[in-house]
């Protein structure tokens, strides 16, 4: 399997960084660098994906892009990371896996967004706050003894959840959500993420 990672510095990109480490599968990385003023991706990137976005990979001559398809695709392949097909806990790897884009990062963007606003969107922030405080709410208390999502061990939704929950901590949210907290704490021990920081570059900074 050829693998080229069209990677965005400082986006969902990292995440599947980190994925490749841990399957231990080798992949050329072709780097993009966010306009300073901006933050937006450079026009180069429309030259891979129409919309400009990353994590996009070139997998064997095939463009795969989304990270929950990405993960999804390079999990099967590999035959790792994933439970027992038709499992309950098959069923809820899936919800979590679409979890991660589908439902917590849109109040995450939000935030983001209306807070560039201003008083303009000082009306919006209840909102917006209500529903970060019910998503995570409802992560740290699905959270596994083991410390992962589905299980015992590391799968695919682990891999996901990781960029949003990153994001809730590094805003301050540590003692709200300690499991959370402490999830985190555990993925940036592992030697795959750190080879995959080291090789993507540092990020939320």
């Amino acid at each position: 399997m050829t693998i080229v990672v069209h990677h965005l510095n400082n986006s969902r990109s990292q995440r599947i960084l980190w994925l490749l480490e841990e399957l231990e599968l080798p992949y050329e990385l072709r780097f993009y660098q966010r306009d300073k003023v901006t933050n937006l991706a450079p026009p180069e990137l429309k030259a891979v994906h129409p919309l400009g976005k990353s994590p996009v990979l070139d997998i064997d001559g095939r463009i795969v892009m989304e990270s929950g398809a990405i993960v999804q695709h390079l999990c099967e392949r590999a035959g790792r990371f994933l439970p027992p097909a038709g499992s309950d806990d098959a069923l809820r790897h899936l919800q979590l896996m679409h979890f991660a884009e589908g439902s917590v990062m849109t109040p995450v963007l939000l935030d983001l967004y209306v807070g560039r606003l201003g008083e303009a969107g000082a009306r919006l922030h209840p909102r917006i706050q209500e529903q970060l405080a019910s998503h995570f709410d409802y992560l740290e208390s699905e959270l596994r003894p083991s410390g992962h999502f589905v299980g015992d061990s590391l799968t695919g939704a682990d891999i996901m959840l990781s960029f949003p929950i990153e994001i809730a901590m590094m805003k301050g949210n540590r003692s709200r959500w300690p499991k959370l907290a402490a999830f985190v704490d555990a993925m940036h021990a592992r030697p795959a993420w750190q080879r995959a920081l080291a090789k993507g570059g540092a990020y939320f900074k």
